[in-house]
């Protein structure tokens, strides 16, 4: 996106091949944007953006909504943003609030949900206080505030991931931040780059997690992405019990870069709790559902963001490990499992939710007996390979 509004032509090598990322590249194109694939590798040519002639089809991906948004929010046309059934399902309001104080005009369904209907509008800076720590509705802001006059501040709650913060400063830009509030100046001029996107860290929990339930396992992961406001999970799983090594560590564009070793040994337990749950709002689907395996347990709280994702995924994660035999208690906010808890093969619904589906592709491995994930195929949102690459591992 931020490529898109850069002077020049920049490229990316190891660009994931997930759903999400396609709905990103699908999107600019249709906002006449040079976008250029071939393998791993994409090229975006940095230009004006164009009126869609169809809405813009973010198909899965919250992400590609929200920040997008932003950006189409700046510009001299009427667009529509729209999604699949479950996209459509998911609160948008809370980008729209802010947007429309920065002076977009922005409609959509009931309680704000998409499609959403934007006429593009010279915007303006505003100073936002995010009323539920978000990445994605920081994201939309700073984007938006780069295209507005005056200088934009978000401030949040809780300190959620910078991916973006670190990107545009690595175009060019001029981000500041002072503990929790973030500002960016309207106007500025972003530069092409070149970058190998590191390998993503939320991914490769499932398999981090599969290594923690085998004593003895020993799992190597490569270029994998070690910011710190997205490595919390290492920190759990050394709580855990899981021996953790950084074998190297570099930058690159303002992110840190490395290779992690991981040992198996006794899975203690863990609480995950206040700012650590919203760090860790994409692993905690996959430690719930290697919890019931640990000596104490796991408690999860403040993760009421989990219920307005992809699915309820609190329900989700309790009625599946209730399905493979496990007591779990359902909180509004997160779970409470208990340890010592032997799980049995079932049929698991992924509710059509890639993390639903990967999480308890991995409880089953330790599982008595046969389980089948339903709706199985939605991996492919963020990980096309994931089955590929489990199975990989289990033969070695």
């Amino acid at each position: 996106m931020l490529a898109a509004l850069a002077e020049g032509q920049s490229k990316f090598e190891n660009f994931s091949s997930a759903a999400d990322c396609a709905s990103t590249l699908h999107c600019l194109r249709q906002a006449g944007v040079v976008v250029a694939r071939e393998g791993e590798g994409v090229t975006v040519t940095g230009g004006p953006f164009k009126q869609p002639r169809e809405a813009l089809d973010c198909g899965n991906s919250g992400s590609t909504m929200r920040m997008l948004a932003g950006i189409m929010a700046a510009q001299p046309f009427v667009c529509q943003m729209t999604g699949d059934d479950s996209l459509r399902k998911r609160p948008m309001a809370r980008i729209v609030s802010p947007l429309r104080q920065m002076g977009a005009q922005i409609s959509g369904s009931e309680g704000g949900r998409p499609p959403l209907l934007i006429y593009g509008q010279p915007l303006h800076a505003i100073d936002y206080m995010l009323p539920v720590a978000s990445a994605q509705v920081k994201s939309c802001i700073l984007f938006a505030g780069l295209l507005a006059q005056g200088t934009t501040a978000v401030e949040e709650p809780l300190r959620t991931r910078d991916h973006s913060e670190l990107a545009l400063r690595a175009f060019g830009a001029a981000v500041e931040r002072q503990g929790n509030r973030v500002s960016i100046r309207g106007g500025q001029q972003l530069h092409a780059i070149k970058a190998d996107v590191p390998g993503d860290i939320s991914s490769a929990a499932f398999f981090l997690c599969a290594a923690a339930l085998f004593r003895g396992s020993n799992l190597v992961v490569d270029n994998l992405l070690l910011n710190p406001t997205r490595s919390a999970i290492l920190d759990v799983l050394s709580q855990f019990g899981l021996e953790i090594r950084f074998l190297q560590v570099a930058e690159s564009n303002g992110e840190v870069v490395g290779s992690v070793q991981v040992r198996g040994g006794n899975l203690r337990g863990a609480v995950v709790r206040g700012a650590t749950s919203a760090l860790l709002i994409d692993e905690l689907p996959v430690l719930a559902a290697i919890a019931p395996y640990s000596e104490s347990g796991v408690v999860i709280a403040d993760a009421q963001e989990l219920r307005v994702k992809e699915s309820d995924r609190i329900a989700a994660i309790a009625s599946n490990l209730r399905a493979m035999g496990a007591t779990v208690e359902e909180k509004e906010d997160g779970l409470v499992i208990p340890g010592k808890q032997q799980l049995n093969g079932a049929t698991i619904n992924s509710h059509g939710d890639h993390r639903i589906a990967m999480a308890f592709s991995v409880a089953a491995l330790r599982a008595a007996g046969e389980t089948v994930i339903d709706g199985a195929d939605c991996v492919a949102i963020s990980y096309p390979a994931f089955f590929d690459t489990l199975e990989a591992l289990l033969e070695r």
